[in-house]
């Protein structure tokens, strides 16, 4: 298999991935009863939960424009699908020295529409659906069978933080 075979390869089956997901997030988002279904993200090396009505896409993180005189957080600005949305590296808005990563396993996970905030913020890693239901509180977070701790991120009430808002030095 070629360089440019196994390229293509690589692309046919994370546009599989994304579109599996994808009928994942919306069959969830439209079944009845209790929102139990998470999307599972990586941030400066701890993982979140995230509600699936407050996520929007997830795409490769793609090329940034720089907006000067900016948080050191805010990382500035992507086109999605001809939509400019604003990308922050939440590590850092959390105070983490560990930024977002760029490796490849890094994306851009937008907020959802409802929100009306059109922003994006970089994720290490998604590690897609989880079920809350299936996991036990402790500390605040919840605990997987694999013992992995998961702290819940609302992004609803990201988008309403002052500190978060105000994007300029």
């Amino acid at each position: 298999m070629t360089t440019q075979d196994q390229a293509s390869a690589r692309r046919t089956r994370l546009r599989q991935y994304q579109e599996e997901l994808l009928e994942r997030m919306q069959a969830a988002r439209t079944s009845s009863g209790a929102r139990t279904h998470q999307l599972g993200v990586e941030i400066g090396g701890e993982r979140y939960l995230l509600d699936l009505l407050e996520a929007g896409e997830i795409v490769p993180v793609p090329a940034l424009t720089g907006v000067p005189l900016t948080q050191p957080w805010y990382l500035g600005l992507a086109n999605i699908r001809g939509s400019l949305v604003g990308v922050v590296d939440l590590a850092r808005f959390f105070g983490k020295q560990d930024s977002a990563a760029a490796g490849p396993a890094a994306r851009l996970v937008t907020f959802s529409p409802s929100l009306g905030l059109p922003c994006g913020f970089l994720a290490a890693r998604v590690h897609g659906l989880r079920q809350a239901a299936d996991m036990t509180p402790q500390d605040g977070r919840l605990v997987d069978a694999d013992g992995q701790a998961w702290t819940p991120l609302a992004l609803g009430a990201l988008a309403q933080d002052e500190r978060f808002l105000q994007v300029g030095l």
